[in-house]
């Protein structure tokens, strides 16, 4: 299947590049080597339009589709994942959640302050005990007259130290299993809210990931997203756009992986000739680059598919497990191809080798991505079969 980009298409890519080459560029080994999440480069990409990529113009967005997002994506990551995650989240799962789920004084409380990036977007889902398992989340919400009371924390959450907005799926009734989560749209400065634990990664260093505490925090009833008992079903809806994220991100990673494998190939002489001139190189270049572009045809489908808005789940699935694995291997054979400097903070590639481990993680394990890709393919069969 051949993916030809449109004009349009090209000039969000293009314009992504040269942003991300020279302003993100200039920054990128000091925000990941202090862990600095760069203000002024989120306040430059929302002047691009990116921090609206795929809302409509009357919030105050560009009103693109998933296909350009994930083009940007792609080529922010290429310089700088850590970047891409904020990027990611706030459009794929923040801006998507009030825009599809959200109250039209919600939409409008919200969204003009977000795709100006005044306000940074923030999910979050995940518990102690909860990730995977959406069902398990246990911080409780309470009604009381026209507030919730929510207690409890999240955990590993990225740039939530940052957020401006944070979409919380919390537990309103623990009696009614998949019906008993809640959506809320909450602000930083709510009573009751604060930032606990900032978690020191592997990598990523550049995105904070950190614990969000509610003690008795109290939120309006009417920042409620959709309705009570609709958090699970938010909760899954919007798994496909952030996993078309995640899937960008490793396109970014696994592309530079490539790019600084042949270039530094072409320079490194050993026994007499350029390494790159030794068929085992050769052909670890040929398959990062066969598999690099595969994967891409799976994300450029998968966000294609949602742009039209089509059932693609498994489609999603399918990317994000084959791009976050490519990346890894295309980072591990970039390192191999470096050798001993390759394993030094002087070479990116070091940077990117540690980036890219979470790309498996995130959004959904490679395990759970299989369940679903499995699962959609059994019904398929079985209506094949039955009909």
């Amino acid at each position: 299947m051949c993916i030809e980009l449109t004009e349009e298409e090209r000039m969000i890519q293009k314009t992504a590049r040269d942003f991300a080459r020279k302003d993100i560029a200039a920054v990128v080994e000091e925000s990941n080597r202090n862990g600095v999440f760069q203000d002024d480069i989120y306040r430059k990409l929302s002047e691009l339009g990116f921090m609206g990529m795929t809302m409509p113009e009357e919030y105050g967005g560009v009103g693109f589709g998933n296909l350009c997002l994930v083009l940007a994506l792609e080529e922010i990551s290429r310089v700088c994942p850590s970047t891409a995650i904020a990027v990611s989240v706030h459009n794929s799962l923040t801006n998507h959640i009030i825009f599809r789920w959200g109250s039209g004084d919600l939409k409008k409380k919200y969204l003009p302050r977000m795709t100006s990036g005044e306000a940074i977007g923030v999910y979050a889902l995940t518990e102690p005990n909860a990730g995977s398992d959406v069902a398990a989340v246990r911080m409780s919400a309470v009604r009381d007259g026209n507030e919730y009371v929510l207690n409890g924390s999240k955990i590993l959450i990225s740039t939530g130290d940052k957020a401006g907005v944070i979409i919380v799926i919390a537990c309103t009734d623990p009696e009614k299993r998949t019906r008993h989560l809640t959506a809320f749209a909450v602000e930083p400065d709510f009573p009751g809210f604060s930032i606990g634990k900032i978690e020191h990664k592997m990598g990523m260093k550049a995105s904070t990931t950190v614990e969000l505490v509610f003690e008795d925090c109290r939120v309006p009833a009417s920042n409620v997203i959709g309705k009570e008992g609709r958090g699970m079903q938010i909760a899954l809806g919007s798994l496909d756009g952030g996993r078309i994220g995640i899937a960008a991100q490793s396109l970014g990673i696994a592309q530079t992986a490539l790019d600084e494998a042949v270039l530094f190939a072409r320079e490194r002489q050993q026994f007499g000739k350029r390494i790159v001139d030794f068929q085992a190189t050769r052909w670890k270049i040929a398959d990062m680059a066969t598999n690099i572009e595969a994967a891409r045809l799976l994300v450029y489908r998968a966000a294609r598919l949602r742009d039209a808005g089509r059932a693609c789940s498994k489609e999603v699935s399918m990317a994000k497990l084959f791009a976050s694995r490519i990346a890894n291997e295309a980072v591990y054979d970039a390192l191999q191809i470096h050798g001993g400097v390759g394993y030094t903070e002087e070479f990116k590639i070091e940077r990117f080798f540690r980036d890219a481990r979470v790309l498996e993680i995130y959004e959904g394990t490679s395990e759970i991505q299989r369940i679903v890709i499995s699962k959609k393919i059994l019904e398929e069969y079985e209506q094949m079969y039955l009909a």
